[in-house]
């Protein structure tokens, strides 16, 4: 309890603290400091509005951009599509997490006898991270089908999810790797020690902690996921980029971009400012055990 009151009063610690709040809008002048922000703000962003407004053809791009009559009209039939991207997106992510993590805990297995298990590991991360996603979703969206299999799904969504599983699942596996390589040997020393196999070992010491470690660059690889399943669009699937694609070739006006645009960014900044969030209380977890030592 001592250790703990120490922390909160050392005021280098709420310093520190402090200046890392402050990152984005610098408070450290106190209301001398937000009021120049706040004009600094307001004088960067009125300039850049007065440059594109004053552009010769600032008027022929707002019609087409830009017009709310049609924002309004084509956003209500983009938003139901968008639940399509939700839901490719929560699927997605429930299946990449595990197999990611088995990927990773594969590649990571020591010993000769577990080498086929690597290497099968290795090929598989360098070939589904050197593949553009766009030709993994068009060979597995268009080939599969055309087979005519009686087992193989014909469904755009399904082959759109397998792809964006494949694809991630070799990313968010190296994430979980760095993760599980950043936990110092003398942790699993420890558990042998203590009794552990080498599997409860992992389980129980290496894996929770690697895992806390890289929930920030998941969360930053499942905001890229959130993006990407906009390209399930191009195999045909009525989603929200699909369905603005339809709207602007109807109306010959590209504001429905922006309509499919808006929710996509009204997912995508909630989640990179949690990540924010929790890269900066995992720093003062650190900052706070290193006082306490």
């Amino acid at each position: 309890m001592a250790g703990e009151g120490e922390r909160r009063s050392d005021p280098a610690l709420a310093a520190s603290a402090e200046s890392r709040r402050s990152r984005i809008l610098d408070t450290s002048g106190g209301r001398g400091g937000v009021a120049i922000a706040s004009v600094s703000t307001i004088v960067v962003f009125g300039l850049l509005a007065f440059l594109i407004t004053r552009a010769p053809g600032w008027p022929e791009v707002q019609k087409t951009f830009f017009d709310w009559g049609e924002f309004k009209s084509s956003f209500p039939g983009i938003a139901r599509a968008f639940k399509l991207n939700v839901k490719i997106f929560c699927i997605a992510e429930a299946l990449i997490l595990p197999l990611a993590l088995a990927l990773a805990v594969l590649r990571s297995l020591p010993g000769p006898v577990f080498f086929p298990f690597r290497l099968i590991a290795i090929a598989y991360a360098d070939l589904f991270r050197g593949v553009p996603t766009i030709l993994v979703i068009f060979l597995l969206g268009f080939g599969a089908p055309a087979l005519q299999l009686n087992a193989v799904p014909t469904s755009t969504t399904f082959w759109g999810i397998v792809a964006l599983v494949l694809v991630y699942t070799a990313y968010v596996s190296e994430v979980y790797r760095a993760g599980i390589d950043s936990v110092h040997p003398s942790q699993e020393a420890a558990a042998r020690s203590l009794g552990l196999t080498r599997l409860d070992g992992l389980r129980y010491v290496i894996l929770p902690q690697a895992v806390r470690r890289v929930i920030p660059p998941l969360l930053n690889d499942f905001i890229g996921l959130q993006k990407d399943t906009a390209l399930v669009g191009l195999l045909g699937a009525l989603d929200a980029f699909n369905t603005a694609q339809i709207d602007a070739a109807a109306t010959f006006n590209y504001t429905p971009y922006l309509a499919a645009a808006v929710l996509f960014v009204a997912i995508t900044i909630p989640l990179a400012r949690f990540t924010d969030w929790l890269v900066l209380r995992d720093r003062r977890r650190r900052q706070a055990a290193g006082v306490a030592a």
